[in-house]
């Protein structure tokens, strides 16, 4: 299962480029998150030839299909044929939104299973059409910036302690698939990719028959998108710390921000009174309180204040008294 130079050598410039630890004198090992289809199976592949004796994987079982402990079994199987180190974990994914439960059981199951084997980072398979297919998707439901930035090079665990890379970005799904097929692999089928239920299976379909389109360049304004999202959250940093104020109540807030920031304060002031809000309706507080009308969201009750905004929990109902 030899990987070609040119391919071996163009993944290690690309793994350098969000990895630059990986050439440190101490050889830093590397954990790769292996699904067991055709994306993480070329990543596996090309960090193999990269990085020989100093690669693991494991494999998340979300144990949401019949059919994941086969393929968590085959990629063990490769493995073991590869004399690289694999772990199956297994997680439970609560009701509820199941991909959005299922990502964090995922990180949360690689994170522990990285400290406990004492690895440097953990690498996953994300790649230019999947750039692309998310940033046309959130387009398509009127997201804003933070909806849709791409995912970045190089991020963190949940610890903050351990690096999440993603070498891949630069790749094109086909690429992938091409490194899967020269090595006599065979990678597991998710029906689930071609089920039009999906808006993104519908959307994949579409890309695939649309050769104007350029991906790498969607993807690219998608890193771009990040870029600015990392930008704006820096500067919502920056006005909460000067413009929002504690009191016994709860905070009271004076803008002075554009409205792209002042509406991630809005929703950092939202989260630690009372829940999380979704972007729509911290978009619906803030054109009300910005035409000087008070308004509620979830708990709390948020009217103008004196050149800003105050946000208090809203004053428990006494229970209606019984007729005698």
């Amino acid at each position: 299962m030899s990987i070609p130079d040119e391919r071996a050598g163009r993944f290690a410039q690309s793994l350098r480029m969000v990895w630059p630890e990986m050439n440190a004198p101490a050889a830093p090992r590397l954990g790769v998150a292996v699904s067991g289809g055709p994306d993480s199976l070329a990543l596996l592949l090309l960090a193999t030839a990269a990085l020989p004796g100093r690669v693991e994987a494991a494999t998340v079982d979300h144990r949401l299909r019949p059919e994941s402990a086969i393929e968590a079994a085959d990629v063990a199987a490769l493995c073991r044929s590869l004399d690289i180190p694999h772990a199956i974990l297994p997680v439970t994914v609560e009701p509820g939104n199941v991909q959005d439960g299922a990502r964090r059981a995922r990180y949360v199951a690689l994170a522990h299973w990285a400290q406990e084997r004492s690895l440097h980072a953990i690498a996953t398979a994300h790649h230019a059409d999947d750039q692309a297919e998310t940033l046309l998707m959130r387009l398509n439901r009127a997201s804003g910036v933070a909806g849709l930035a791409g995912v970045r090079p190089r991020g963190w665990m949940a610890d903050g302690d351990l690096p999440l890379i993603r070498p891949l970005l630069g790749w094109r799904r086909s690429d992938l698939a091409q490194v899967v097929a020269d090595a006599g692999v065979t990678a597991a089928d998710d029906p689930s990719n071609r089920d039009d239920r999906f808006d993104r299976a519908r959307l994949r379909k579409a890309i695939s028959g649309a050769d104007w389109l350029d991906v790498p360049a969607i993807a690219q304004s998608a890193a771009h998108l990040a870029d600015a999202d990392a930008a704006l959250s820096w500067s919502a940093d920056m006005e909460f710390n000067a413009r929002v104020k504690r009191d016994p109540f709860g905070m009271t807030y004076r803008p002075m921000a554009p409205k792209a920031i002042a509406l991630r304060v809005i929703a950092r002031i939202v989260a630690e009174l009372d829940d999380e809000a979704r972007g729509s309706a911290i978009a619906r507080l803030f054109d009300a309180l910005a035409a000087g009308e008070p308004a509620s969201i979830g708990a709390l009750v948020v009217r103008p204040n004196a050149g800003g905004w105050s946000f208090a929990k809203a004053p428990a109902r006494k229970a209606p008294k019984r007729a005698g």
